[in-house]
Parts: structure tokens; C-alpha cells; sequence
């Protein structure tokens, strides 16, 4: 059978960054409480910056990294829910890409490319993934793929997302006879179901806003935390019961054995959360043995394990929780209950944090990147596995990507053999570069919008919004069209 799969990794991360421990000393959050379940900074797209620059600055990496011809690409694909554009997606990037390469006397992307754009929350990186690998397994066999993921998550200040912003973007090359990694998509698992006023845009949000100097609307959604961790959770859930129905294997034993595990990662602690209790539901639909180490820890949280697996084997309608306006209510209470316990006993080293250890305090210095927080904590890991010498060639990794309003996808990965070499190509650290660390006055500014004083750094090797056109005259109509520049040099 053809392989299909990934072959390289390319991020960007705007320089503009907000240290969470500056960040709590201006807003009197805790500093050990932010770092545990946040993470250490995040960034913010600079006034010359949108989702477009961003994507267009992952892609050019990439090909520039990794070599690509340009001509052999017949699929480039942008997942994001940051668009200021309702009707042209990924070929914006492809025609600032194809500009940069011209001016550096670079074959341009092939003209016979697809360029769609995928939007579902935080999952539209890995649905543009999944019809990237379906794309080279029918009629692209011959070409190479691409899927840039980015993202801007903004929050308003004084709100509970405050601290888990982010800006940045990903860029993934796929081709036949990958070099990194497998997909596995006859084995993976899909969930969907809908949930109202979990994480929301709704468009109504720009009709109320004046359009600050930059030009740039404030994009904050509308959202309810612990409700959206309520959802987050259960969807991962069904998605791991679908990929299991396809695979016989002990689940619990899966969990032990898997070399690593990458999911969506809004912020550090909640891919913990969802894998930890994913991880005691295959204990209760596993052998003697499993339920009596779930026993042990329900007996140490005080719940009884008949109760809490009377509670596994629920199938709870989440979206009830709004119908009925008990939107800060636990579907699964007792299960929760039993993750915290969980987290004082050694076997969720072994099976939550060692899983996730490749990468992990890399991405403590990203933040929230929304579509591309999955593909930079498996680039990060993979990056980190290679220069500490892992030995992972014919390992399975398992990725799970989720995206708000809900859906979830498990995807089994393989890591093929020689994958360092490609590995050490990604580069991760490079993201890192020249970060600019914002004071309280520069970042309120930024984030509302503004020109901060004293904060100019000057762009080399990326793109920039040049200007935003204007209705003019009547047979020219270019009114909020965003044109872009390539900045030379690096």
C-alpha cells in the first residue's frame, strides 16, 4: 500500500511578546497558577500583520527549508477561523508566496494548485490535513502538498482567556513516501455534534466596532471556559471510542504502551485533562485487573466505583446543559473528580506527562495558536525528539486535533525510519527569534489596536500589509482589500 504522509514542518511566530509573569504582575493573576496550567508567554500580531502575512511567512520557510520546488506543489490549503476575507482563502498566501519567490528569481507554485481554505475552529488545520493525504492518494500522486495553519486568538482584556492569546502559523509538507511521518487515516477516529455558545465569532461582533488606526478588527469571541472545557473533553472522548471501534486493542494497554501523544492545545493543562480521562474510561471498559486500578483511585477520591462507572457508560447530551441554563455544570462530575486524585499518583506520570514530554516545554513559549496549536506541538516534538537522540523509527504517535462548536479527529501517526534528518530540518527554536518583550503600556496598546510608541521593528524576510484600499471612484472598487509586500534579507 502507498505511503502517505508528512515530510517536514515550517513555523512563524510575529516577535511582538507578552511574558505571562510581566503579564501577572500588571493584572494581579498568580504567577505559579498561570505558569502551571497556561504556560510561560504568548505573541501578538504586529499593526502590519494579519493571518495572511502570517501563513505566507510559514510557507516560504518551509519550501526554503525543505527545498520544495515550487512547481511540483498541486495542493496548498489554509485552515483558519482568523480570515478577513469571506470569499478568497489559501491562494492569498499562494500569491504572496508566488511574489517572493519571483523576486528572488525562484520558479513560482504551480499554477494547476488547489487552494482551499478549511474553517472549523481550532480543527481546520487537520481537516485541511486529512483532505491533503486523501488529495495525494487520488489524483495528486504525482505532486507535493502543503497545509499552512494559522491563527490569532485574541481575548479582551480583564477575561478568563486573557493569558492563553496567541499569534502564529504552521506550515506542513505531505507527499507520497513521507519522511517524518505516516497518516493513518483507515484507523482514525471523527466526532461531531453541536453545542451552541461553547467558542463562538458570530459576525454581528464587526458590525458593532469602530476600526481601530491598524485597521485591524477586534476578532474576541464569545465563549464560556468552563463549558467550553466540559465540551472539549466529551468530544475528545467520542472521537477515542471511534478510533478504538477500528482497532483491536486492550485500550488501557494503548494508552501505556503509545510512545507519544500531540493534542489540540489551547493552553498546557488541558490536553492533561482530556488524555488523563480518557485514559481512566478505558480502565472501566478494560479487564479485572484495570478496574481494580480505577477502584483504587475512585476509593482515594471517595466515589464509588460502581457510580462513576454507572457515569462512564452514560452518554450525556452535552448541549442540554444550555437548553437547561446549567452551562457550568459537569457532564461527567464524577469522572473529573477522579482526574484530580489521578494527578497525585505516579501512573499519570507514565501515562499522561511522559507521553507528552516530547516538545511540551517548547510550546509553553507559543500560547494559544488555535488551528496551529496541534501541528507546532507534533513540529516541536518531533524537533525536540531528534536532537535528544529518541529512538522512535517505527513508533506510533497519536495526534488529536478538536475544534470548538464541537468536533474531534484521532489520527494514528508512524514515524519512518531516518526521520531525524528531516526532523532536525524544522528547526523549531528559529521561531523564537528576535522576540520583542512588551511593556503593560505597548501591549494594551497593540491589543487595542494601536501604533505602540517606541516598539519598531523592522521586517526582513517576511510580509508585510502594505496598504488597505479605498473605494475611489466608481469604476475601481478595491474598499478593504488588503495588499501585501515582501520584505527582503533575513
Amino acid at each position: 500500500m502507498q505511503q502517505i504522509g508528512i515530510s517536514g514542518f515550517a513555523t512563524y511566530l510575529p516577535p511582538y511578546r507578552v511574558c505571562l509573569e510581566d503579564w501577572c504582575a500588571w493584572s494581579g493573576e498568580s504567577w505559579d497558577k498561570i505558569r502551571t496550567v497556561v504556560g510561560n508567554s504568548f505573541r501578538m500580531r504586529g499593526p502590519h500583520q494579519n493571518v495572511y502575512t502570517m501563513a505566507a511567512n510559514a510557507v516560504l520557510r518551509l519550501i526554503k527549508q525543505y527545498d520544495i520546488d515550487p512547481s511540483t506543489i498541486g495542493y496548498l490549503a489554509l485552515g483558519t477561523e482568523s480570515s478577513t476575507d469571506n470569499s478568497a482563502g489559501a491562494v492569498i498566501v499562494k500569491g504572496m508566496v508566488d511574489k517572493a519567490l519571483r523576486s528572488e528569481g525562484c520558479p513560482e507554485i504551480n499554477r494547476h494548485c488547489e487552494v482551499p481554505e478549511f474553517k472549523h475552529a481550532c480543527l481546520g488545520g487537520v481537516y485541511a490535513m486529512k483532505a491533503a493525504v486523501r488529495y495525494l492518494a487520488f489524483d495528486g500522486q504525482d505532486r507535493t502538498a502543503i497545509v499552512v495553519s494559522a491563527d490569532i486568538a485574541e481575548y479582551e482584556r480583564g477575561s478568563s482567556g486573557e493569558p492563553t492569546q496567541g499569534a502564529g502559523a504552521v506550515a506542513t509538507l505531505l507527499e507520497t513516501d513521507p519522511k517524518l511521518l505516516t497518516v493513518d487515516l483507515h484507523h482514525s477516529g471523527s466526532a461531531a455534534d453541536y453545542r451552541g455558545p461553547d467558542f463562538r465569532k458570530p459576525f454581528i461582533r464587526f458590525a458593532q466596532q469602530t476600526p481601530p488606526v491598524t485597521g485591524h478588527l477586534r476578532d474576541f469571541p464569545v465563549f464560556n471556559g468552563k463549558y467550553s472545557t466540559t465540551c472539549y473533553v466529551d468530544e475528545v472522548l467520542a472521537a477515542l471510542d471511534d478510533m478504538f471501534g477500528k482497532r483491536e486493542v486492550a485500550r488501557s494497554g494503548y494508552f501505556r504502551d503509545l510512545t507519544a501523544v500531540f493534542l489540540h492545545r489551547p493552553y498546557a493543562r488541558m490536553p492533561e485533562t482530556g488524555w488523563a480521562l480518557g485514559y481512566l474510561f478505558a480502565l472501566g471498559q478494560g479487564s479485572d485487573a484495570d478496574r481494580e486500578e480505577l477502584a483504587e483511585y475512585a476509593e482515594a477520591a471517595q466515589i464509588s466505583l460502581d457510580d462513576l462507572l454507572a457515569e462512564m457508560s452514560s452518554k450525556p447530551r452535552v448541549y442540554d446543559l444550555v437548553e437547561h441554563r446549567n452551562i457550568n455544570d459537569e457532564v461527567y462530575p464524577l469522572g473529573m473528580n477522579v482526574v484530580r486524585t489521578f494527578r497525585k499518583y505516579p501512573a499519570y506520570a507514565q501515562v499522561v506527562r511522559e507521553k507528552m514530554q516530547y516538545g511540551a516545554e517548547l510550546m509553553k513559549e507559543v500560547g494559544n495558536l488555535y488551528t496551529a496549536a496541534l501541528p507546532a506541538w507534533i513540529a516541536a516534538g518531533l524537533d525536540h525528539a531528534a536532537m535528544s537522540g529518541a529512538e522512535l523509527e517505527g513508533e506510533e504517535i497519536l495526534t488529536i486535533g478538536y475544534g470548538s462548536g464541537d468536533a474531534a479527529e484521532v489520527i494514528p501517526m508512524r514515524v519512518v525510519d531516518g526521520w531525524q534528518d528531516q526532523a532536525r530540518l524544522i528547526s523549531f527554536e528559529r521561531c523564537f527569534d528576535g522576540a520583542c518583550d512588551l511593556d503593560q503600556s505597548q501591549y494594551e496598546c497593540l491589543h487595542d489596536g494601536g501604533y505602540p510608541e517606541q516598539l519598531s521593528i523592522e521586517p526582513r524576510g517576511e510580509f508585510v500589509i502594505d496598504r488597505i484600499g479605498k473605494m475611489e471612484c466608481n469604476d475601481f472598487d478595491e474598499n478593504g482589500i488588503e495588499y501585501y509586500r515582501y520584505v527582503a534579507g533575513e
